[in-house]
């Protein structure tokens, strides 16, 4: 950060302080509220869900060769097969917004495309098999259905898109980069396929959430998650000591490291300030009144799609909470397209989420991907809406 930079930050910050009125109720309840969500972000989200996560970044990074990545993921890579693996991937995980950052800054650091890339970052969150089918049971299958392929559609439109807008500064990224199809031994990414695939084992069953009925596979996993998860840690634990040496289980650590100390403050920081601005889920306890959002989000004009969509962008949401949230909306007024435009917004961005993007692509592509997903779901809400009504 430049010295300029600095000034202008520190000049913002006393104007903030200097300007807000401490001694009024909302304000002193936003100021708690934002204290409130964080702390529910610290217990719920941070052991289990990001400490993985930022492990399995360490390991793209110290385990996987470029050259898989880019025989995959790559910029000169066949689109066809790199949309469909990163879309596919990041839909298998069902990660919140936060948690996929960590996997997205390792594959794209370790040399995939932007597109692809992007494709990942919002899959992981937004292509929710369980929400999916927890939205269509709760608000009906239309809407449930038109999550579900929106969804998809947006994992692979979002990452042509960013792909397309920004094409020049990736062939100089990957000018001088290594031979996309270069030779790598198969023990090589065999082992590396092994222990990345375990702790994604210990993410995804760590995280398993209670189905809302009992019976059926869902269920079945639930019931022994903590045996699958535990199973998977031994895996990895058992699979770093036996086929890496001390060095690479060193600079693995070292990496987690690197990860953890990039992103952790801005994710803190700016789950702090969403509260501070929006409250907790369901609790209208925020700066912004809950009132003023039902009043915008009302009817199915482009401007109530908008601010459903802007409100999904700003908000953090933990994952399959926006679907009782959204059941409230509904019942105080909200059109079914705006409750579509903010599923397919909410749950693959937030505002700490791209606090972190930032570090990583710069401002004018996070810029570019909040765009992105902003319009689309606009427009994708709008479109639903009409055809609702």
């Amino acid at each position: 950060m430049s010295e300029r930079a600095k000034l202008l930050l520190l000049a913002g910050v006393f104007l903030a302080c200097w300007a807000t009125p401490f001694g009024e109720p909302r304000v002193q309840g936003a100021i708690l509220e934002g204290f409130r969500l964080l702390g529910d972000y610290a217990r719920e989200h941070v052991i289990l869900c990001l400490v993985p996560a930022l492990f399995i970044a360490g390991g793209i990074v110290v385990f996987l060769s470029q050259g898989a990545v880019m025989r995959y993921l790559g910029a000169k890579a066949d689109r066809v097969v790199a949309y469909a693996v990163a879309s596919v991937s990041g839909g298998i995980l069902a990660v919140c917004s936060c948690t996929v950052l960590p996997l997205f800054a390792g594959i794209y650091r370790r040399g995939a495309g932007l597109g692809p890339a992007t494709s990942f970052l919002y899959s992981g969150p937004a292509i929710n098999v369980l929400a999916i089918v927890l939205t269509a049971r709760v608000l009906g299958w239309e809407i449930g259905l038109a999550r579900g392929l929106g969804a998809i559609l947006f994992a692979v439109v979002i990452g042509l898109s960013m792909g397309a807008l920004f094409r020049g500064e990736e062939e100089e990224r990957i000018e001088n980069g290594p031979d996309p199809f270069a030779a790598e031994g198969e023990a090589g990414i065999g082992r590396a396929a092994a222990i990345l695939g375990a702790m994604v084992g210990l993410l995804v069953f760590a995280n398993w959430s209670r189905p809302a009925e009992a019976g059926g596979v869902l269920h079945a996993v639930w019931t022994v998650k903590w045996w699958l998860a535990g199973a998977c840690l031994a895996a990895t634990l058992l699979l770093a000591w036996k086929r890496y040496g001390a060095e690479e289980r060193r600079t693995w650590v070292e990496e987690t490291w690197t990860y953890a100390k990039m992103m952790l403050p801005l994710l803190l920081a700016g789950v702090l300030v969403s509260g501070f601005l929006l409250g907790r889920p369901g609790e209208d306890a925020g700066i912004v009144p809950e009132r003023w959002i039902r009043d915008l989000v009302g009817g199915n004009s482009l401007a109530a799609n908008f601010f459903a969509a802007l409100f999904g962008v700003l908000m953090y949401f933990a994952t399959l909470t926006e679907v009782p949230i959204l059941q409230g909306l509904i019942g105080s007024g909200m059109g079914q397209g705006p409750a579509l435009a903010l599923l397919l917004s909410g749950p693959a961005v937030s505002l700490p989420s791209l606090l972190v993007i930032r570090g990583v692509l710069g401002t004018r592509k996070t810029l570019a991907y909040a765009g992105l997903v902003l319009v689309f779901s606009t427009l994708a809400g709008w479109i639903y809406g009409g055809l609702a009504g």
